[in-house]
């Protein structure tokens, strides 16, 4: 198989049905304050909640509230815990909340940039979350599912001199007490995902049944003028064979109402947080958008090709 651009890729899209509707969310109590990059919901001590990251327009140091659904908006629940992340992402393993996010801080070689490390914290509720695992520096879109054999699956995005602008390595471990820096750091490459110049992420492991796993990601490319481009994407991971599917892309920037940006150089963005299967063949797409808002998004359930 080999590797197809986002040009390849959005021009297959192109050809399929799109979005069957979205619909912008909307966030109160947080002081004008953009919120995107957010989670599906999720239950949590008896509420349904949407982690999301939470900054000013024109910074980067964010926080991850916790928020609720009242009447149509989003407000912050009421008591729950703050954190000093970027990206939150959630999972469910054994029964605990497995929650993380992306920890920045001054970069301790480059003047004027930013280091980075994802961290874990783990827990019945958002009020008991404890971190128990940190990744290496320099990583993001660190993912983890409980396979149906008992073992973890861990997705990872190595970048440089072995991921390039970031590519997606797996490792399965037998449990989460292993998850620590050099257990994300010895992951396999998942070859031909993409080309030289764009990059890609996990954002959310699906078990389809007991041989394939349904992957939600992003993939992303700079055009010429240094522009983003990311698109919300899936594929299949089998885990007898360590083999995946090619990527598709399921949604686009283009697909939904115009709104605001961070910055022009990211209006064309799309982050994928997570999904919610239907029943009934769809499914809600949740995401960030250019970096300023987040839109729940209906679209055709992208994994259920693979279990046909």
């Amino acid at each position: 198989m080999k590797a197809k651009s986002c040009k390849e890729l959005l021009d297959a899209y192109e050809l399929k049905p799109r979005i069957k509707k979205s619909k912008k969310l909307i966030f109160t109590g947080v002081g004008g304050k953009d919120v995107y990059n957010i989670t599906a919901p999720f239950g949590d001590d008896g509420s349904l909640v949407i982690a999301g990251r939470v900054e000013d327009r024109n910074s980067e140091n964010s926080k991850v509230k916790f928020f609720v659904d009242n009447n149509g908006v989003l407000s912050p629940k009421k008591g729950a815990r703050e954190f000093e992340l970027q990206d939150p992402f959630v999972t469910k393993i054994n029964g605990e909340l497995i929650f993380g996010g992306v920890y920045i801080y001054p970069h301790p070689e480059i003047e004027g940039s930013l280091g980075y490390k994802t961290v874990f914290y783990r827990g019945n509720t958002i009020e008991t979350l404890e971190k128990f695992a940190e990744g290496p520096e320099m990583m993001k879109d660190i993912r983890l599912a409980k396979l149906p054999n008992g073992e973890i699956l861990v997705l990872t995005r190595p970048q440089g001199e072995v991921g390039g602008r970031g590519k997606i390595g797996f490792i399965k471990i037998k449990s989460i007490d292993n998850l620590n820096a050099d257990t994300i750091n010895s992951a396999k490459i998942i070859e031909n995902q993409f080309v030289n110049e764009e990059w890609g992420g996990s954002n959310e492991i699906h078990i389809l049944n007991d041989t394939l796993v349904g992957v939600l990601g992003h993939i992303a490319s700079f055009d010429e003028y240094g522009n983003r481009h990311y698109y919300p994407m899936a594929y299949s991971f089998n885990i007898d064979t360590n083999e995946a599917s090619e990527i598709k892309i399921i949604a686009k920037r283009g697909d939904l109402p115009s709104g605001s940006a961070k910055r022009s150089d990211l209006a064309d963005v799309l982050f994928s947080g997570g999904i919610i299967r239907e029943n009934n063949g769809e499914a809600e797409l949740y995401v960030g958008v250019s970096d300023a808002e987040a839109h729940k998004i209906l679209i055709e359930d992208p994994f259920t090709e693979y279990v046909k």
